[in-house]
């Protein structure tokens, strides 16, 4: 199970802090994401980082921006969202995987645990 926390309405230009804990999982073990999907468009991958915190990947879209931590004595992954943009506006999900590898980490199709969601709206 993972559950996401941490949307919220905020201003462009704003900071927010999502937050997905995750249970009945070895969370050490799994490499964990960040997507997002906006209103009418499809999920698009936002960050992800391997299972022992040695490789990051982030979408071009936003990085420099954002931050992707993880914190596996809590089973908890992070992602640290700066300087906010109207386009940034979507639900974000975290997701998990075993197997996922330095050039699957961008595809949805390598993570096999999902959260819910949690909105993010930005405004301009």
């Amino acid at each position: 199970q993972l559950q996401a926390s941490g949307g919220g309405l905020v201003q462009a230009g704003d900071s927010l802090r999502l937050s997905c804990v995750a249970s009945g999982l070895t969370f050490r073990s799994y490499s964990m994401a960040w997507f997002r999907q906006a209103p009418g468009k499809e999920r698009e991958f936002v960050a992800a980082i391997k299972w022992g915190g040695a490789s990051i990947a982030y979408a071009d879209s936003v990085k420099g921006r954002f931050a992707i931590s993880r914190d596996n004595a809590k089973n908890t992954v992070l992602l640290q969202m700066n300087s906010l943009k109207p386009e940034d506006t979507a639900v974000y999900y975290c997701a998990g995987g075993r197997s996922v590898t330095n050039s699957s980490m961008k595809s949805a199709q390598a993570y096999d645990h999902w959260g819910q969601g949690t909105l993010v709206t930005v405004s301009s």
